[in-house]
């Protein structure tokens, strides 16, 4: 799929591979309709997306190559040198994006060329280096965005298609001057993940203005999920941003709408977005997911039925893939544990310590707030490891040419409760610093219920370092322990807090072990 092209010192990427029974045809120019007979910047920066984040686990050099490759071809070709951007379409013969044979993707910038670089491969090839013109990238991308985009004296939603000049594109193909509600969403979601990196105004109050307006105009605040292609502009009569052509939903507009609202609602604690970004789930999850055969759905119809019917019925396709649905499962988690329910998050990487500058593992998980995330334990090869920055979140990696099994656990710098568990054959293990009040106790009894959901005989409760517990909290452990049943042992091990020792004690239903296993005075 990939063509080195040396003597320009380039990288692009096949539109696709045709398999017959009499060989295979690489396929250089796309035979998508939308880009017929050209190379779509899309295409190929959506090339990069599995690579980059493959890239963030192993450190290969090879695939970072790729990326410059890939990147060197952007700046060349695609690049409009006199008035900013990135033109959307190049001739597949010449690279020219200005060619007549272009038709109406002569001269032409959208969303895609302009603001996808930065959720597709940019931000994790920044996560995954550090470097500084990935960072630049970002902040220009960013820049052009909150320039260029937003409309709100003539539409609600953003302007998606331009002109070389910049002026508005609304008569093009079918997008005319219409919104894709996802694109909206997907603005919010990736200007504020950049204002972590670059602390500008704009750019948070850009992705807030965006977050407030969308639910009204571009969501099903019957039925839940979010609508896929709508007017730009209402309809004089009714006031209503008409549907085009029907009221399906699509799977990759309900990730940025979830997405969106879960890092919103995580960076200002506002729980109207919080529950906009649980909604989007909650229908996601409903009606996308296949719980018979697998896999997501690439349409439902507005109640949520699947659509089944012409390229819509595949869940693979050109449009479609694994980049949103992994996206989505990857980052929700982020967002959700690190962000939103303060809750400790585990990731994996398997580098060469050689192929990495100064042998140093980047394990930061997403641009998240400055300061409110922090690596908290490493091991390498099963063993734990202490050469590492908690604050920095990067891992100084022992010498050796062979891969290595990195494991990580980040969590929020603000946590007021941490629990650990881990298992000794039939024992579990639970370790809680910090404070058990009502804020905390969903969470201190939903990790408390999965621990019994593995039947231990033997639970240890490590409290030395609780320093407050509610009533409710100790009730959680009474309810818990007479589901266990009697061959279970509910063991209170180290000093705890007398008034916690004296509760559970008086119920003749917790064992004590005091004192030795204690690591405080």
């Amino acid at each position: 799929m990939r063509v080195t092209d040396a003597q320009d010192g380039i990288i692009y990427w096949y539109h696709g591979i045709d398999v017959t029974r009499s060989g295979q045809r690489k396929v250089f120019a796309s035979e998508f309709g939308d880009d017929f007979d050209a190379i779509p910047m899309y295409e190929q920066i959506y090339a990069l997306a599995g690579p980059t984040q493959t890239y963030r686990i192993t450190g290969d050099p090879r695939i970072l190559n790729d990326i410059d490759g890939t990147v060197a071809l952007f700046e060349r070709y695609f690049r409009d040198r006199a008035l900013g951007g990135f033109f959307s379409h190049l001739d597949p013969i010449t690279l020219d994006p200005n060619a007549d044979s272009l038709g109406r993707n002569r001269s032409r910038k959208n969303w895609n060329s302009v603001g996808d670089h930065a959720p597709a491969y940019l931000i994790n090839a920044y996560l995954a280096t550090g470097r500084e013109d990935f960072a630049a990238l970002l902040e220009e991308t960013a820049d052009t965005i909150v320039e260029r985009f937003p409309d709100e004296e003539t539409s609600p939603f953003v302007q998606e298609r331009f002109h070389a000049d910049w002026s508005p594109d609304r008569t093009w193909g079918w997008q005319q001057d219409r919104a894709v509600v996802g694109h909206n969403l997907k603005i919010a979601w990736n200007l504020t993940r950049i204002k972590a990196l670059h602390d500008k105004t704009e750019y948070g109050v850009t992705a807030d203005r965006i977050g407030e307006i969308m639910p009204a105009v571009g969501s099903d605040q019957l039925r839940g999920g979010w609508y896929d292609v709508v007017e730009r502009r209402p309809d004089p009569d009714s006031g209503i941003h008409r549907m085009v052509w029907h009221d399906r939903k699509a799977w990759w507009q309900q990730e940025q709408a979830i997405l969106a609202y879960l890092i919103l609602a995580g960076t200002s604690g506002d729980p109207e977005q919080l529950r906009l970004a649980r909604e989007a789930a909650s229908f996601y999850n409903a009606f996308f997911l296949d719980y018979e055969d697998g896999g997501v759905y690439f349409n439902v119809l507005a109640n949520g039925i699947p659509y089944l019917l012409g390229t819509e019925r595949l869940k693979g396709s050109h449009a479609m893939a694994g980049y949103h649905a992994l996206e989505l499962c990857y980052l929700s988690a982020v967002y959700t544990g690190l962000l939103i329910s303060n809750d400790p998050l585990t990731l994996h990487f398997r580098p060469r310590p050689c192929d990495l500058p100064e042998r140093v593992l980047r394990v930061a998980p997403d641009l998240l707030p400055a300061g409110s995330v922090e690596l908290t334990r490493v091991w390498v090869d099963g063993l734990p490891y202490h050469r590492f920055d908690n604050k920095e979140l990067t891992v100084q990696l022992p010498e050796g040419d062979m891969p290595v099994r990195v494991r990580v656990e980040l969590e929020p710098a603000q946590m007021r409760l941490r629990m650990r568990t881990e298992f000794d054959g039939d024992t579990a293990h639970i370790r809680c610093d910090g404070v058990i009040d009502a804020a905390e106790l969903e969470k201190f009894r939903r990790i408390l219920g999965e621990v019994m959901a593995a039947q231990p005989q033997r639970v240890e409760f490590h409290l030395c370092q609780v320093t407050e517990m509610c009533r409710p909290a100790i009730n959680e452990l009474l309810f818990q322990r007479t589901k266990a049943g009697l061959d279970a042992d509910f063991v209170i091990v180290g000093c705890t807090l007398p008034d916690v020792a004296d509760a559970l004690l008086a119920t003749d239903a917790f064992l004590l072990e005091g004192g030795d296993e204690c690591a405080h005075e």
